[in-house]
């Protein structure tokens, strides 16, 4: 049975697992039920796909998305693996392809959607071709608490039950609730091996910003990384469409995304922005799941998210290659308000609002956050780290300043106006503004007239928003919006806790849209080029460019411009078939000039990259030598490129092993068997 790490090197190009693959690939290749919640980018296909390649049989693939199933099979062919999907969106001769693939047992890996299960001949079919494996990514929407709920999933259980396999279920975040729920549902209630893999995605640069002329500060941030791919979450549907509009006026290429358009111009945008190097589009969550273009460089939000989770989850889709990617949050007080108001006023039981009120909390306090930000990203997740140098807090700590005294003096007016005012009202008391509507209730009269006049307007408002922030206070629906103190203030009033607040956000709400490079200067023409290389062949094949190679690799090779092929396979994401397929068309960038790479046998290629194929040089070398005997006046005799690879593959130690490898025969073992056994003793 082939082994996962050498598939792994040898199939997709990786040299070594990322963190947490080996132990769930070993626990789904021993064909023990698991659940794996890994980081979005974390490599879960990884996961199920080498297993896939080691067993014997098909392993099924129950994904979501049509556009994700399809770019996945594209991927896998590209790396050499027989894959294959029955999707709705099949041609029928790409349907009887599959099916012949099937029939052949050449296919490793079937991808279906979901609501394929409901078919009668689904069943059969599983049964037919010998299933040994069901993979269930974005496991979350077997559950009614997870972000994306598809009531098809909950045929997933019984398909596991029917067909006798083990489960491999996949997903990027599940808290407590929906882990539960997906045991109950796939694994009817038998906790499965359970894998829950670190959070962090530290290739990531966190971002926030105060608003301040929010369109402008978009407009900034993309202009700083001009020509990379990005996307931009918008609250609304409208705001989608008009900030799209300001980018391209802006001069970049940029599109709209939200549900309620037309499901085909939605399918547009997508298979746009799988395709396209440089398109931004401006969306609403509806943008969401199934989006796995690697090589995304940034996220915007443009409002703040709906909760943590949300945040991660879209913060998640940048940067899935391993490069570096960047991310920026806008937030104001108008957006914890309309957040808190959402909550308020679903449907809701009170325990699930006390939830999404907990949740939205700890995106405030992410977003009004005193230290690294990633520090406190993950201990919302559990997590403990070290400061992580690649945050905005980070690079620039934050100015801060006891509150305590400010924060009170808020709490007194909001108490003595019994609560029925919002921020604005209470910011004209505390400043000493006396407006007639201040003048009209008497509010000129109370002991908290003018006691913050050490403040601006601007500043109280940020005194406001950071208490919101840390749910000191929050807007009361019932009352048009008027702040109420809760609870997690009173000690603060009662002097028992003090406060820090951010002074660095009350006197600029500008950030530093300084673009991080992805490679030095130097070697960014070269980058640029082998983009433009891979381009042109995705146009040809008509695939996503990151199909051909992510960014990632492109990188690498512009940092570490290999001048053979063997030196090419060591590249991070070039496998084998890739290696074969597109290595020497890359040397050719790499090196200034097309068809300047030796052109090498099929056999020798093979080994490209692996000890065996230096094996193989010295070999023919030392053919070379004797060709025509010790003394050169010898008969002319020479081994085949195929025989020379089986011997530098099967090492024989023997001259009798070595007669054995087809194409050695008592001529050739006379001539070459000592000198050979020297070569492969010395390896």
């Amino acid at each position: 049975m082939p082994q996962p790490r050498d598939l792994l090197a040898s199939v997709f190009g990786f040299p070594a697992f990322r963190p947490g693959q080996e132990e769930i690939v070993d626990a789904v290749l021993a064909g023990r039920n698991t659940l794996a919640i890994m980081p979005t980018g974390g490599g879960k296909s990884l996961c199920y796909q080498l297993p896939a390649l080691c067993r014997d049989g098909v392993t099924v693939v129950i994904s979501p998305l049509i556009a994700l199933m399809r770019d996945q099979v594209r991927s896998l062919r590209e790396a050499g693996v027989e894959a294959g999907a029955l999707t709705s969106g099949n041609t029928d001769a790409e349907t009887e392809e599959v099916f012949a693939a099937l029939d052949e047992g050449r296919l490793k890996l079937l991808y279906m959607a979901p609501e394929r299960l409901a078919s009668v001949g689904t069943l059969p079919l599983l049964r037919r071709i010998g299933t040994r494996l069901i993979a269930v990514d974005e496991a979350h929407c077997v559950s009614q608490w997870g972000h994306d709920f598809r009531p098809d999933y909950l045929r997933i259980g019984e398909l596991r039950r029917a067909l006798g396999v083990p489960l491999a279920a996949f997903t990027a975040t599940a808290d407590e609730e929906t882990r539960a729920e997906i045991v109950n549902r796939l694994f009817d209630g038998v906790a499965p091996d359970t894998f829950l893999r670190g959070f962090d995605r530290p290739n990531i640069h966190l971002a926030f910003a105060v608003k301040d002329s929010p369109r402008a500060q978009i407009l900034s941030f993309a202009a700083a990384r001009r020509g990379q791919s990005g996307i931009v979450y918008c609250g609304t549907r409208a705001k989608t469409e008009v900030l799209a509009q300001a980018l391209r006026e802006g001069g970049h290429t940029a599109c709209f995304y939200h549900g309620g358009m037309d499901a085909e111009d939605r399918r547009q945008v997508e298979a746009r922005f799988q395709r396209e190097d440089g398109l931004i589009v401006v969306a609403t969550i509806a943008f969401g799941m199934g989006i796995d273009k690697p090589d995304i460089r940034w996220v915007a939000h443009a409002d703040l998210p709906k909760s943590i989770e949300g945040y991660y989850q879209e913060i998640g889709r940048a940067g899935r290659d391993g490069a570096a990617a960047e991310t920026l949050t806008l937030y104001g007080q108008d957006d914890i308000r309309f957040r808190r108001q959402q909550i308020d006023e679903s449907p809701a039981p009170p325990d699930r609002k006390a939830a999404d009120h907990a949740r939205l909390n700890a995106l405030l306090g992410l977003a009004e956050a005193v230290g690294c930000r990633r520090q406190v990203l993950l201990g919302y997740f559990g997590e403990s780290a070290a400061p992580c140098g690649n945050c905005d807090i980070c690079d620039r700590p934050a100015d801060v300043f006891d509150a305590t005294d400010a924060v009170r003096k808020a709490l007194s007016a909001i108490l003595r106006t019994g609560e029925w005012f919002g921020a604005g009202h209470l910011i004209d008391i505390l400043t000493g503004n006396a407006t007639p509507k201040v003048r009209e209730r008497g509010h000129d009269a109370l002991p908290t007239f003018a006691v913050g006049r050490d403040l601006t307007k601007a500043a109280w408002g940020a005194v406001f928003r950071q208490m919101m922030g840390r749910d000191l206070v929050r807007p009361d629906p019932d009352r048009h919006g008027a702040l109420r103190m809760t609870d997690a203030a009173r000690p603060i009033l009662r002097g028992e806790e003090a406060i820090t607040l951010r002074r660095d956000t009350i006197q600029s709400a500008r950030p530093a849209n300084v673009v991080k490079a992805l490679v030095s200067d130097e070697d960014a023409p070269l980058l640029s080029a082998l983009k433009a290389k891979r381009r042109a062949l995705a146009e040809e094949a008509n695939v996503p460019a990151y199909v051909i190679f992510a960014d990632r690799t492109l990188i690498e090779m512009a940092e570490k411009r290999p001048r053979t092929l063997d030196e090419m396979a060591g590249i991070t994401g070039v496998g084998a078939k890739k290696l074969e397929s597109f290595g020497a068309i890359f040397l050719s960038v790499i090196k200034g000039a097309e068809g300047s790479e030796e052109h090498l046998h099929p056999a020798r290629m093979r080994l490209a990259g692996r000890p065996e194929g230096q094996v193989f040089d010295r070999l023919a070398d030392v053919q070379l030598e004797l060709s025509r005997g010790q003394d050169g006046t010898g008969k002319y005799l020479s081994c085949t490129h195929s025989t020379l690879k089986l011997i530098a593959e099967r090492r024989p130690s023997t001259l009798s092993e070595l007669q054995r490898i087809q194409g050695m025969g008592e001529q050739k073992v006379e001539r070459f068997g000592e000198a050979f056994l020297q070569v492969l003793r010395e390896a």
